[in-house]
């Protein structure tokens, strides 16, 4: 299969002129500055194989998803981009595509709970070994490097950062250093800090992966998760698995994250403002145990942070004194933030991750705190998410 989806390497516009800009050219018909949505399963033909732009079939090719996908490669700086129905649906295509039963994979020990649920439930059946380790322990790192997995052959290096719920930072630029060593490929997944935070490719990641959901698409409207990377065989390899199993975006979901796109800039300089003013603000509550935030000066890959990412993002966790029963009381009394899975979005979510988006790793060495809650600022005013968090933290006395 052709890949299709190439994006100049170059970088010169702005971030947010990119947003904008990229793949959004207007229709030719009518002069619509913004894209029509082809809400189409197929494509008439010319004649038997005449197709028109290369369009045939809506699994195949779309151009409001070919839209979205010159996007998504501009604004993370690859030269391809393949946007699918879900992030998991994405992390799956990638696995399938460029391993083979016997491979190993080393994943970080604090990764999202449906990640780690793929990679050890569903693709051990198909022969797809794995090792969980702290990404930030060289040693622990080395070891698992050094075992290769059961038959020696580790071919790839998982990493979320910032992760997902203890807000981690590893250093992406010594990572991809230790998985080349290793002739594996390190893939990023650039969730909680979007595009416009951190581009791992520039700093030596193979692959970069999104729950599009999240911030990318930023309305809580629109499922989806993309890949982004610059390796044409590897990219070959997916754009067919993609072509061939399917689980592509749909025009719907793939429009609505294009427009999404369009603001991630100013909406996530938004989501880090106000989440910085409330991890300040937690800090000086006695009912907190620890907040964990990477733009609080006390946490441990504050200074990485500081260097690898343009800004510390909207998330935050949060465990408190009180244990399991003050973390669950505080997660059902808030009134703005909403209590729900998912992250990301314009509204202020709030999320009990133990028995909520990572229970899938209880009693593993994955397992979350359950005196933690997670926090998804959202960009509401200020004034107004502190006084319903001070509301909530009332309750417990």
């Amino acid at each position: 299969m052709t890949v299709s989806r190439r994006r100049n390497k170059t970088m010169t516009e702005g971030f947010n002129t990119r947003a904008v800009h990229a793949g959004q050219t207007p229709d030719p018909t009518t002069g619509s500055v913004i894209p029509p949505l082809y809400q189409t399963t197929t494509f008439a033909q010319d004649g038997i194989g005449k197709l028109r732009n290369g369009y045939e079939y809506g699994r195949g090719t779309n151009p409001t998803r070919d839209g979205l996908q010159a996007q998504l490669a501009a604004l993370e700086g690859g030269e391809f981009a393949f946007s699918f129905a879900s992030g998991l649906a994405a992390e799956d295509a990638l696995i399938r595509a460029l391993l083979v039963p016997g491979d190993h994979i080393i994943m970080g020990n604090d990764v999202y709970g449906g990640t780690y649920r793929l990679i050890n439930r569903v693709l051990s059946v198909w022969g797809i070994s794995n090792a969980a380790v702290d990404m930030n322990d060289a040693d622990a790192l080395a070891a698992a490097v050094a075992a290769g997995g059961p038959e020696g052959k580790t071919k790839m290096i998982w990493v979320e950062t910032p992760s997902n719920p203890m807000m981690k930072i590893t250093d992406i630029a010594a990572l991809a250093e230790v998985a080349h060593a290793a002739g594996a490929l390190l893939v990023v997944d650039n969730t909680f800090a979007s595009p416009y935070l951190q581009n791992p490719l520039a700093l030596g990641t193979d692959i970069v992966v999104h729950s599009t959901t999240k911030y990318i698409g930023g309305h809580s409207d629109a499922s989806g998760g993309a890949i982004i990377l610059s390796d044409a065989e590897a990219a070959e390899k997916i754009g067919f698995v993609q072509f061939a199993v399917g689980a592509v975006s749909a025009p719907m979901e793939a429009w609505l994250t294009t427009r999404g796109l369009k603001t991630l800039g100013v909406r996530m300089d938004r989501h880090c403002s106000n989440a910085q003013t409330i991890a300040e603000w937690l800090l000086t509550r006695p009912e907190v145990e620890k907040v964990l935030y990477p733009g609080l000066p006390d946490h441990p890959g504050h200074e990485l942070a500081a260097r690898q990412m343009r800004g510390f993002g909207g998330m935050i966790s949060v465990q408190f004194k009180g244990g399991e029963a003050a973390a669950r009381k505080v997660a059902e009394s808030t009134h703005l933030f909403t209590l729900a899975e998912s992250l990301g979005g314009i509204e202020s979510l709030m999320n009990y991750p133990s028995d909520m988006t990572h229970a899938s790793v209880k009693g593993t060495e994955l397992a979350v705190p359950e005196n933690l809650i997670r926090l998804s600022v959202g960009i509401e005013d200020i004034a107004d998410l502190i006084a319903d968090l001070d509301q909530a933290l009332n309750t417990l006395g």
